[in-house]
């Protein structure tokens, strides 16, 4: 298994769980997809190479594992296909909106085959989506997932909104990231955990969880696009300063720089010098202080991992969380 489990011991029987699991999720998701049409069936091919770190199902399944059952049914299986899926369509889209031209380290769908076929095939995942929720044959999932689908497109939107405020506040970006990634993420987590069974207050301290990882995620994925290698990240990265999107570092840096340090670093995002703008971040300690806050959101959400009883799932979120800010791509 690739991404946040590549640290797990090859040998420990939960990962191996959970890789057969993971490649049970794959198995559910191509089924979906598949069409009749050989020009639909090449795009859900191509996309495939968007699935890369399986944070989403991982969580759906870890958490279902860690709530006191020792075994994945097929509701969490279908539920971690529905999730990776909405993901999916949210980067189809999202490369459109940024004019991406590498995702996984390969031409982003935009890139090959225009915006209205991208647009079209975000559409087709999230219709797709909704379609093997349905199958479960439990509106209430439905319902959750269908609020936090609407959760993520408000949290973009409201980003579209704010692009070129440079008076964007922390507030305002913290929602943002909140609902536009870090929901989906605590919601996969909640939803692990219902699936088997667990209790209300386990359900929402798993949930809890899962929203400050996102948060914290978010804020790396922010830090590598100011600082990250392409050829190691795997996407094309500056696409924030280059769409008059603030992140957390240049917030920070413009609400505690004087008057004449926060002109120039105005003047270098209305110009967009990504180069002189991450060194004045660095200099002035604004990527070690957001860096710091993602840490601080780790270990917020390991502290909900006190409702669960010890075992190797547990640690397995434990060491999970840790990863997120540890990543180089």
């Amino acid at each position: 298994m690739s991404g946040l489990l590549e640290f797990s011991i090859s040998d420990d029987p939960i990962a191996q769980q959970l890789r057969a699991e993971l490649a049970a999720v794959e198995a559910i998701f191509d089924r979906q997809l598949a069409s009749d049409m050989p020009a639909v069936n090449g795009l859900c091919r191509h996309v495939e190479r968007y699935r890369g770190k399986m944070l989403r199902p991982t969580l759906v399944l870890l958490c279902g594992l860690a709530s006191g059952r020792r075994r994945i049914d097929q509701g969490h299986r279908v539920v971690a296909a529905v999730a990776e899926m909405i993901h999916m369509a949210t980067l189809v889209h999202d490369d459109v909106l940024d004019d991406a031209q590498v995702r996984r380290r390969g031409a982003t769908v935009n890139q090959l085959r225009g915006n209205e076929v991208a647009v079209m095939l975000g559409d087709y995942l999230i219709s797709n989506a909704f379609h093997l929720c349905s199958t479960i044959g439990d509106p209430s999932i439905n319902l959750a997932l269908g609020e936090i689908t609407n959760t993520l497109c408000e949290g973009e939107l409201v980003q579209l909104h704010h692009r070129d405020n440079l008076s964007l506040d922390e507030a305002t970006y913290f929602e943002i990231i909140r609902r536009k990634t870090a929901s989906l993420v605590g919601g996969c987590c909640r939803l692990g955990a219902r699936l088997s069974g667990a209790d209300e207050a386990v359900s929402s301290a798993l949930g809890a969880f899962g929203l400050s990882l996102g948060v914290a995620f978010q804020i790396q994925d922010d830090l590598l696009d100011l600082e990250g290698k392409p050829e190691v990240v795997g996407k094309s990265l500056g696409r924030d300063l280059d769409k008059g999107k603030l992140t957390l570092p240049i917030i920070v840096h413009l609400a505690e720089a004087g008057p004449d340090a926060r002109l120039e670093a105005l003047e270098l995002i209305e110009r967009r010098e990504s180069e002189g703008l991450l060194q004045r971040l660095v200099d002035s300690g604004a990527i070690d202080a957001a860096r710091s806050r993602a840490v601080s959101l780790v270990n917020d959400a390991k502290m909900q991992l006190a409702v669960l009883v010890d075992g190797p799932a547990r640690d397995l979120l434990q060491a999970m969380a840790e990863a997120v800010v540890d990543r180089d791509h």
